[in-house]
């Protein structure tokens, strides 16, 4: 693995860490709709990071372009689910469009995911 495989593997662990964390919080606060939307986008993305980032240190796929796809995955969420439960918890926006752009950004990271898919 990469040093950036590391970095990708370790942040997706993050992710889904921030994600249980998330949904054991959304339970117990007034915006838990809001926190368990973005704990579920954690959640899922988490093992699609995972994967990406071992098909890519397995040669399985063109690495540099499966990093780009984990690496939008990874800055989607940060956005997406960053904005949403930062409205949860401490009622305010990251900045403004955060949660859109995360949004347009994760669906770049998919797109990307099923290109590698069929490029061989």
């Amino acid at each position: 693995m990469t040093g950036l495989d590391r970095v990708l593997a370790a942040l997706a662990a993050l992710a889904g860490l921030l994600g249980v964390a998330g949904s054991a919080a959304a339970a117990h606060t007034s915006g838990g709709e809001t926190l368990k939307t973005a704990s579920q986008f954690l959640l899922f993305h988490a093992p699609a990071i995972l994967a990406l980032v071992a098909l890519a240190a397995a040669g399985l796929t063109r690495g540099a372009l499966t990093r780009t796809a984990a690496g939008a995955l990874v800055v989607g969420l940060a956005l997406f689910s960053g904005d949403l439960a930062m409205r949860a918890l401490a009622g305010q926006a990251l900045f403004p469009m955060a949660a859109p752009t995360g949004g347009f950004v994760l669906m770049a990271g998919w797109l990307l995911a099923a290109v590698v898919a069929l490029i061989p």
